[in-house]
């Protein structure tokens, strides 16, 4: 084991969260020294595990090649094998794991956090990234310096991309042309998805898809007003079918009709379980809490199973598994596939395969919509607060809910998501950022007002709490 140094605390213990790690770039927090110690940690927690090798990519961040190699420094130290596939898209990175057939996996990548943030993307066997006791596991080792050593071989494999395009195209049948508008906002999916979409046989009309590490228009972020606003004006100017937006890594996937009105994740997951529950009838379909009503009313109606489980892509990839479900998602925009694919998220083929489906319809995509239970929902919210004080703000938020409204009508698997006789209001903490998330969802536009002021009463007695709201 190496000999311990004073230098470890300094790695904070915030930036390990629930199923990943996100960090400021900064001496304390993410900087080649800190993610070469990470790098080490992993190659010891993935030797636990019997993995002896992992692909490793990274994201369009100015600084992410620089942390990248020093994280793989860290790896092959440990005596893990590591194989470089360059700049990628997350999704691509869990395909190469089947493509390669390798079990290890790690992704340098700030996912839709601003400019000045990195972090890391683990996993140890295909369709399973790290979860809260893993992450535990892992920042224990890194403190203890509970590093074996080694000599770990490097190989590059620079033709993934292609050959990842080639297999999700092959993986889809599309009945006609559409034309469709991809914004990426200048983050890594740029130069990526448009050609995959254009080898399919798509019109594809690219908006913010050139790199820029400073996000000049918007934030790699398909949920936030602004990215949302852009892509909307675009598609109403060109008269496009759809609007497709893509975060900084790829595996979230953001979508506006023809019209240019949002059509939120867990509304075009509508159309998706749709087609999957014809080809595999009665299967289960996984969801986070912050989905629509309307979801479940659809799933039930198509004869699905709705499973409501915890915000996170490694909760619902778990579960997913564990009630052996055709098709997940989450409210973010998180797509899983276990019917005719692997089950990672991945927003290219989630994207692919809603193009399939709209392009055996008749109708326009804001036609089909209206075939949906109809809601009036919100946006994800974001309220600041601090990492240190969220976890157990909720924690009390949940106790007065379950004492005013009941037990029975508060689900809290992952926060509070309370039930009203005409909709639901959730709140809960994020795992990435210091925010709290709130969702609220009614049957009319008056009742979801009255909802959001029941949660923005009770959220105004605690000072901690960021008394702006912004859209997520």
């Amino acid at each position: 084991m190496g000999k311990k140094i004073n230098s470890m605390p300094k790695l904070e213990k915030t930036m390990f969260r629930e199923y990943d790690i996100r960090g400021r770039v900064s001496p304390k927090e993410l900087e080649e020294e800190n993610c070469r110690t990470i790098g080490k940690g992993f190659g010891s927690f993935l030797k636990r595990k019997n993995v002896r090798e992992a692909v490793v990519g990274f994201d369009a961040r100015e600084y992410s090649a620089r942390l990248k190699d020093a994280f793989v420094s860290g790896i092959i130290s440990t005596g893990v094998n590591v194989v470089e596939i360059g700049q990628v898209l997350v999704p691509i990175a869990y395909f190469a794991q089947h493509f390669l057939k390798i079990k290890g996996v790690a992704m340098v990548t700030a996912s839709h956090n601003p400019n000045g943030w990195s972090g890391f993307k683990l996993g140890y066997n295909f369709d399973t990234t790290l979860l809260p006791e893993d992450i535990k596991k892992l920042y224990q080792s890194i403190l203890k310096e509970d590093f074996p050593r080694g000599h770990g071989s490097l190989k590059k494999e620079p033709e993934i991309i292609q050959v990842y395009g080639d297999y999700v195209i092959s993986k889809v049948n599309l009945k006609k042309s559409l034309k469709v508008v991809v914004n990426t906002g200048n983050g890594t999916a740029g130069p990526i998805v448009p050609p995959i979409l254009r080898k399919a046989g798509l019109q594809v009309v690219e908006q913010f898809c050139d790199i820029n590490f400073n996000f000049p228009h918007h934030e790699p972020n398909p949920a936030a007003l602004e990215a949302i606003e852009a892509l909307s004006s675009k598609v109403k100017e060109i008269k496009a079918d759809i609007g497709l937006g893509f975060d900084g890594d790829g595996d979230r996937l953001g979508v506006v009709d023809e019209r240019g009105g949002v059509v939120w994740p867990d509304r075009y997951l509508i159309l998706l379980a749709r087609r999957v529950l014809k080809e595999k009838p009665g299967s289960s379909v996984v969801f986070d809490v912050k989905c629509s009503q309307a979801l479940i009313e659809e799933i039930e109606k198509q004869g699905g199973k709705p499973v409501m489980w915890k915000t996170g892509h490694s909760y619902i990839k778990e579960k997913a598994k564990e009630v052996n479900a055709s098709l997940a998602g989450e409210r973010s925009g998180h797509i899983f596939y276990r019917h005719g694919y692997y089950g990672y998220d991945d927003a290219v083929f989630a994207a692919l395969k809603l193009l399939e489906y709209l392009s055996g319809q008749d109708k326009t995509i804001s036609e089909i919509m209206k075939s949906t239970p109809q809601y009036f929902i919100s946006p994800a919210w974001h309220a600041d607060c601090a990492d240190e004080v969220k976890y157990k703000l909720v924690e009390k938020l949940t106790k007065e809910f379950k004492k005013e409204y009941g037990q029975d009508r508060v689900i809290d698997i992952n926060g509070a998501r309370v039930k009203f006789d005409d909709g639901w209001g959730l709140v809960r903490a994020s795992s990435n950022l210091p925010v709290l998330v709130l969702v609220f969802e009614s049957k009319t536009k008056k009742g979801l007002e009255r909802i959001e002021s029941i949660f923005r009463q009770k959220l105004a007695k605690y000072p901690k709490v960021g008394k702006k709201w912004i859209s997520g």
